[in-house]
């Protein structure tokens, strides 16, 4: 059996484009993805507002796009794919986030996976599930259209408030799990795991391109610290391009619950000793991230999935009650901490060569 292989190349804004075609070579995507089958870009979206590391960034589409067309694949078998939350707009976010523009300039298809313009069916794994039904108890549902498709995921380089760090494996969460996808929370690690082994079950192929350029740390999805790192990555391996990532990032992989028990199941290398690592030796990077940071929001999420308000889970987060928790988030995110800390930081940010790159977009 062949080891796992990551690809790693360090970019800069004037060769990005580019470089993500020598990246996605580097780590044999053909392979993995046959042109028989319809590709989805699985786009992330953490904010509706563009904030540096948060949401798939438009050079990184426009770079996976165009290496496909390049390559061969038909435009009209290509789609890029949004989900929906309950706190954030996925329609104001490609927008603000300029996913849309690139889609549109490159006449690409561009599918919301919402009810009711998206079936969704019934699905029973057939392999071992850990969380999500007990989570689900009356069945999982996927959206249909994600059957039978290759799916590109498009992750960032962040950190985040319940897994430490966020990756290929966590951007499925969007994807295959509907609004509702609070609800699996108390068991994020175990579900992460439920939802790769799903994939490998309705995918025909995998594969995931994580930008780098700007990083994240700190209280994330989207309260972090943006900081300039210029790298990106690829692999077919779900596991082992969070492990790659986590470890850049200072994170020990195998710690993180959601990579262990991949690796320990076989759904991909979580170990770094054992996965190919091709383009940059990153053997020697560390960031330091930290990644245990709260926010207000995020502390009391966590004293009711795992603390002692854990009993008051049902009523607080799948009752009447549950707007609550909806305005708070948004409350605090869009207001409180936009107005405190964020502006400041896009400020800052629109100031790099990256910022001035997103700008031209």
């Amino acid at each position: 059996m062949s080891r796992s292989k990551v690809a790693v190349l360090k970019t800069s804004p004037e060769t990005v484009v580019e470089d993500y075609g020598r990246l996605m070579r580097l780590a044999d995507y053909q392979e993995h993805l046959s042109k028989e089958h319809r590709t989805a870009l699985k786009i992330n979206i953490s904010w509706q507002y563009w904030y540096p590391a948060c949401s798939t960034a438009p050079w990184q589409l426009e770079g996976v796009i165009r290496t496909l067309l390049d390559d061969g694949y038909g435009r009209e078998s290509i789609f890029g794919a949004h989900n929906r939350t309950v706190v954030v707009s996925a329609y104001k976010g490609e927008r603000n986030n300029k996913q849309k523009r690139v889609l549109d300039r490159y006449g690409i298809e561009n599918v919301h996976l919402y009810e009711p313009q998206e079936e969704w069916v019934r699905y029973q794994p057939r392999g071992e599930i850990l969380a999500l039904d007990k989570v689900f108890p009356k069945g999982l549902y996927i959206p249909k259209r994600l059957m039978g498709c290759n799916v590109i995921h498009l992750p960032l380089m962040k950190t985040h408030v319940f897994t430490t760090m966020t990756g290929a494996m966590k951007n499925a969460f969007g994807g295959l799990i509907n609004e509702k996808r609070h609800y699996v929370h108390g068991a994020i690690h175990e579900a992460l795991v439920d939802l790769l082994t799903i994939q490998k079950e309705i995918n025909p192929g995998l594969f995931a391109v994580m930008d780098g350029t700007f990083a994240g740390d700190g209280p994330g999805p989207r309260c972090m610290v943006p900081h300039v790192k210029n790298y990106i990555l690829a692999s077919a391996d779900m596991v082992a391009i969070d492990a790659i990532a986590a470890k850049m990032m200072g994170f020990d992989p195998l710690s993180l619950d959601f990579i262990r028990i991949a690796h320990e199941k076989g759904l991909g290398c979580g170990d770094p000793r054992e996965i190919e690592v091709v383009g940059e030796d990153v053997s020697g990077v560390n960031w330091h991230f930290t990644g245990s940071q709260n926010t207000f929001a995020s502390r009391g999420q966590k004293l009711i999935y795992w603390g002692p308000l854990k009993p008051l889970e049902k009523i607080l987060l799948r009752s009447f009650l549950t707007p609550w928790s909806y305005l708070a988030s948004v409350l605090y995110h869009d207001f409180y901490y936009m107005a405190t800390r964020g502006r400041s930081r896009i400020k800052e940010a629109l100031k790099t060569p990256w910022g001035r790159l997103f700008k031209k977009y």
